[in-house]
């Protein structure tokens, strides 16, 4: 017979062995229970919220409310068009660039009354038409010149007459006094070849002391002609507008160059205007009233009043080419007014500038005409003080060279 004892100490082994048996059952049925969640989890798809916006498929992003926000994709452009096909470059051909510089054209005018020779200073812009090969032009720009002056002095000093030389040292001395503390002046000779005394100074004791140095002359000759062009030759690589003051009798005797090449030489020439004073006027004619006789140059060569008039058509025509003036003082008192004259002329001017309408860099020689006309258009008349009519003239170059394309 079993004691209580050890009956209550059986059943409680067969309590743990039920309670582990009960416990197995449990987690296998939750596990089922677990899994059959799952599944049916999966299987399950919710229900469509009303007042959820959904996404379209093609904006990307995820359908539900869980995860990153959608970002909508932008629509695809068009592709550029490709840019146009270069050139096929031919061989033996190098690449190069067009430039096209429109020229400008500068033409010094001097309006002065015929009789007394006073520069009109009161004229403006619309005073002045200027034409091209007789085609009018459109000025672009217009100032009165009032600047200092880059001028030359070119004198004739050979061994001629003893008047001549007198009379070419008291010109040249005539214009140095008239000269002022700006300008810019260079004092050359001639005879048979012309030398440089200074070159381009502001220096007005230094321009005596060069004329000081004509004293013996060398040679008989006078090669005008010679010295001339190289006058403009060498102005050429000056910039701005220069002034020769040609101080000679005009004759020319022994230069290797002739008056074309010389005249095709001044109208080649840009910015140049020259002054030419005629020396030996008294002498000449004395010598053509009294028949003189023996009058030579170099080399033995007689000399006429033919030649000698001959010569100051010459220089007047080299003083209109350029738009400068021609003098022929008779006596030493009008040396002074001469280049007081002179001066007026160099600083007092109108300055007119335009693009010429054939920009052709031909190399062509192209006339000039300068005409002045009232406001209205009509004749511009000029009138003294006493209210009389005064006759004027225009004074401008005759014509340009136009630069060639390649220089």
């Amino acid at each position: 017979m079993l004691s209580k004892f050890s009956f209550r100490s059986m059943l409680g082994k067969q309590s743990i062995r039920l309670s582990c048996g009960v416990q197995l059952i449990v987690l296998s049925l939750s596990l089922l229970a677990a899994q059959t969640l799952a599944g049916q989890a999966q299987n399950q798809t919710p229900a469509p919220n009303v007042n959820q916006q959904t996404t379209p498929a093609e904006d990307g992003g995820p359908n539900s409310d869980v995860g990153p926000y959608a970002v909508p994709t932008k629509k695809e452009e068009p592709p550029p068009p490709p840019p146009p096909p270069k050139p096929k470059k031919i061989e033996g051909m190098p690449d190069y660039s067009i430039q096209v510089n429109v020229p400008l054209v500068e033409v010094p005018v001097m309006v002065i009354t015929t009789k007394e020779g006073q520069f009109i200073s009161n004229l403006k812009k619309e005073n002045f038409k200027i034409f091209e090969d007789g085609v009018q032009q459109t000025i672009s720009n217009f100032t009165i010149s009032e600047a200092p002056i880059t001028a030359v002095l070119l004198t004739e000093y050979a061994a001629t007459n003893y008047s001549f030389m007198i009379e070419a040292l008291r010109a040249s001395y005539s214009f140095a006094q008239s000269l002022k503390k700006d300008d810019w002046v260079a004092v050359e000779y001639y005879d048979m070849h012309p030398y440089i005394l200074v070159d381009f100074t502001q220096d007005k004791s230094a321009i005596f002391g060069a004329l000081n140095q004509l004293r013996i002359p060398g040679f008989s000759e006078t090669n005008l002609f010679d010295a001339l062009y190289d006058t403009c030759d060498r102005l050429d690589r000056v910039e701005g507008h220069k002034y020769i003051i040609l101080i000679s009798t005009g004759f020319d005797s022994f230069s290797r160059i002739n008056l074309d090449q010389i005249t095709k030489k001044i109208k080649a020439t840009k910015d140049v205007t020259i002054f030419s004073i005629s020396i030996g006027w008294m002498l000449r004619e004395y010598c053509e009233v009294n028949h003189c006789t023996g009058q030579t140059r170099g080399m033995g060569i007689p000399v006429t009043q033919m030649d000698y008039l001959q010569a100051d058509n010459e220089m007047q025509t080299f003083a209109r080419m350029t738009g400068g003036r021609f003098y022929q003082p008779r006596f030493q008192a009008e040396y002074p007014e001469v280049f007081k004259a002179i001066a007026g002329d160099i600083r007092n001017q109108y300055q007119i500038a335009y693009h010429p309408s054939n920009p052709k860099l031909d190399g062509t020689y192209r006339k000039l005409k300068v005409e002045v006309t009232a406001p209205d258009g009509g004749p511009l008349k000029v009138r003294d003080q006493k209210g009389k009519d005064v006759k004027y003239q225009i004074i401008a170059r005759d014509g340009y060279t136009a630069k060639r394309a390649v220089e």
